[in-house]
């Protein structure tokens, strides 16, 4: 039986040495494996409880707060193709609109399993503008809601969103590198689509603005 007493460390030796291809599916099986039906928060608490202060600085330093959720980036080595991250989602209440719960993609395709409560998760047909490249129109394909232990993997081109999380929702996310510059959402109550450019990717166009 996994102990996980390395539980990051043996992830990113396990999708180093066994993933194989292209294809995110390959990705998600390792990922579903090392997984194995037992989410791992125990482990994921004693990760977290191990770091030296100068090491839980840089993880405070590489992680940020969203409408919805804050991201908490476990793992990141430049080394590596994938980064590591919990996902700790706000009580509903406290939710602004616009992030989880608007129709989006990522830059970076992911796995994910939930670590304790649930959500409600839908995937969507997007329609995107040729002339200004956002999406334009947004059809719900299938939706349902998903509990603890729940795992699953989304690519950057597909689109989703999260509606609604039960309060005390946590996941644990395998991230790969971006492989699009921005991602894109959309409103269906407005019918608003919105470009969503990284802050570091900008300083280009500042230093060209300033």
């Amino acid at each position: 039986m996994l102990t996980r007493v390395h539980a990051l460390p043996d992830l990113a030796e396990r999708l180093t040495s066994e993933t194989h291809g292209p294809h995110w599916n390959s990705v998600h099986a390792v990922f579903e494996s090392w997984v194995d039906g037992r989410p791992p928060k125990a482990a994921l608490r004693r990760h977290l409880t191990d770091l030296a202060p100068a090491e839980s600085a840089e993880l405070v330093s590489r992680s940020r707060e969203t409408t919805t959720h804050f991201a908490w980036c476990l793992r990141d080595r430049p080394d590596e193709p994938f980064t590591f991250w919990l996902h700790e989602y706000k009580p509903q209440r406290d939710w602004r609109a616009g992030y989880a719960d608007s129709v989006h993609n990522h830059r970076y395709h992911f796995c994910t399993v939930i670590l304790s409560g649930g959500y409600r998760h839908e995937r969507f047909s997007a329609t995107i503008d040729p002339v200004t490249g956002l999406v334009d129109a947004a059809t719900m394909t299938r939706g349902a809601d998903y509990a603890l232990g729940t795992s699953g993997y989304l690519l950057a081109s597909e689109f989703h969103r999260i509606p609604t999380a039960l309060d005390g929702t946590m996941t644990f996310l395998v991230k790969s590198r971006p492989v699009a510059p921005w991602s894109l959402s959309f409103d269906p109550g407005t019918g608003l689509g919105h470009r969503h450019v990284p802050v570091e990717c900008r300083l280009p166009e500042l230093t060209k603005r300033i």
